[in-house]
């Protein structure tokens, strides 16, 4: 652990100090633009060892100095005169920041608002940002009338050469000390916190203060989903921690215990528009469909697998979820595309979606005016044959709804007008459909036990069952074609990592890495389903 940072010499002069806070903040940017812009590699490291030192105490006054302009702005009320609401709101629209970097600027403003001490030591380049935050946190959990002399005596002790463990423990005995018997609960309880912050791509970023208990539990669960799974494993401890809570919260999901779950291991909305069904339809009928004399595309329920496993349209319309068989299509706003492998044992919903194309609805008009003839009263008389009008109106009324401007964009947007505006509705949703039919899966169960892979012995209740032929490859829903994986061999290990698992005529599976260096075998052929 490197020493927090002592005081730097400032400038003595009166020509080394600036004359206004622009000159000030200009003088900092020329500094730091011609840093950025020297090649570094020409001068001695330890001239660039005693740079790093001097940037470390830049950022701890920058620190102090953003936090006092901050707070003067924000106490005289300076984001109202650019119509913003709170001064978080003012830095994100002005300054370009996420929301995170908005949020901690503010709570830095905050923080040094109530730790002065801090604030001094900041602007004197005696403690770091960081070590700073830490002595802050540390006595934010005594009374606030003690706060100004522990921040004091835990400054004093930084500077003496004191690590962070001995800070923790010097403001421990003060909180015991300080502490009222039989009447103060603490605020251990009361001070827990979880934020999870998403970016714009969907990645989120955790930060939390748990509990003691909630802390057990948790490592709890990293302990025991965390470990590896065998010696193809070469995931690093933190990433092996990030999939146990992933694999906790799926196997919470799918126990059923929440509100409003319907207790499937994952349930996938499939987006499409009418057009693109009919386009992959067409398509589906010249790569082995029933228009091009292949084989006819199975209904849900029945033999052939359904929709979504038959062949011909099941090549055009999979890669809507995942990406095999050629890049992923943009996703419906708000709904990202499936990762890979999230499809594999899931109750998968069609949703059609379409739009009003106002453009053919005026060349239809036109052919139908173009078609009309005088009635009595001088109103226009339809002409049309039933049969031919019947064709045009089957013809392109999928069409219709399908283009840019469409109807259901217009009723999402309410610009419609007159009849018809109505609430923003799909156009339809399709029946919820079993990807593993209920008696395979029990089959599959009962066959393999637990997770297939060698080694694995991850029971079924943390397990989905998987294609070993992919159904965008033709894979069909069979016995002979499904094994039951845990989430790590599953998800990772095959979609991830492109390792292949294969089942042998034995019953025993194979598993084998991308460049076929790494073969691992299972041993004991597992109980053959009756």
């Amino acid at each position: 652990m490197c020493d927090p940072v002592q005081r730097s010499g400032a400038p003595s002069g009166a020509e080394g100090q600036p004359r206004s806070s622009g000159e000030a903040v200009g003088m900092v940017l020329a500094g730091l633009g011609w840093l950025a812009g020297e090649d570094m590699t020409a001068v001695p490291v330890a001239a660039r060892a005693d740079c790093l030192r001097e940037l470390e105490r830049a950022c701890s006054v920058l620190t102090a100095a953003r936090s006092s302009v901050l707070s003067a702005f924000d106490f005289d009320g300076g984001c109202q005169d650019d119509g913003q609401g709170s001064s978080r709101a003012w830095l994100l629209w002005q300054t370009r920041v996420t929301p995170g970097a908005a949020s901690d600027a503010v709570g830095w403003m905050r923080r040094l608002r109530a730790h002065p001490a801090v604030a001094v030591a900041l602007r004197d380049t005696r403690v770091s940002s960081s070590w700073a935050r830490q002595i802050c946190d540390l006595t934010d959990k005594l009374p606030e009338s003690a706060r100004g002399d522990a921040d004091a005596i835990l400054l004093a002790a930084a500077a003496d050469g004191a690590e962070l463990a001995d800070l923790a423990s010097l403001a421990d005995q003060m909180r015991r000390r300080l502490a009222e018997p039989d009447r103060d609960p603490g605020r251990a309880f009361e001070d827990r916190r979880l934020r999870l912050q998403k970016t714009l791509d969907g990645v989120g970023k955790l930060d939390a203060d748990l509990t003691p208990q909630c802390t057990a539990l948790l490592q709890a669960v990293l302990d025991t989903l965390g470990k590896k799974m065998g010696p193809e494993d070469d995931r690093s401890q933190a990433q092996r921690h990030h999939d146990a809570v992933a694999e906790a919260c799926r196997r919470l999901l799918g126990s059923g215990c929440l509100p409003d779950r319907a207790g499937q291991p994952a349930k996938v909305l499939l987006h499409i528009t009418v057009e693109e069904f009919i386009r992959r339809i067409a398509a589906a009928g010249q790569d082995g469909g029933p228009q091009s004399g292949g084989a006819a595309v199975s209904l849900p329920g029945t033999a052939g697998g359904g929709i979504w496993g038959g062949p011909g349209i099941a090549g055009q319309l999979w890669p809507r979820l995942t990406d095999a068989g050629g890049p992923v299509p943009d996703p419906a706003p708000g709904w990202p595309v499936a990762a890979p492998g999230e499809e594999c044992d899931a109750s998968i919903v069609p949703v059609v979606t379409g739009y009003l194309d106002h453009d053919l609805l005026a060349e239809l008009s036109a052919a139908l005016a173009s078609q009309s003839s005088p009635g009595p009263g001088g109103k226009p008389l339809i002409c049309l044959d039933p049969d031919r009008l019947r064709e045009v109106i089957i013809t392109h009324a999928a069409a219709l709804l399908s283009g840019p401007r469409g109807l259901a964009s217009r009723l999402r947007t309410s610009t419609l007008t007159g009849p018809a505006a109505s609430v923003s509705l799909p156009l339809d949703t399709g029946t919820s459909t079993e990807t593993i039919p209920p008696h395979l899966r029990r089959a599959v169960i009962l066959r393999d036990r637990h997770c297939a892979a060698p080694g694995c012995t991850v029971p079924p209740a943390g397990c989905q069952v998987h294609h070993i032929r992919p159904r965008s490859k033709g894979g069909i829903t069979k016995l002979t074609n499904l094994l039951l994986l845990c989430s790590f061999h599953h998800l990772i290990l095959v979609h991830e990592w492109h390792w292949t698992i294969t089942l042998n005529a034995d019953g025993t599976t194979t598993m084998t890495s991308p460049d076929g260096k790494r073969v691992f075998h299972s041993h004991s052929p597992p109980t053959i389903a009756a």
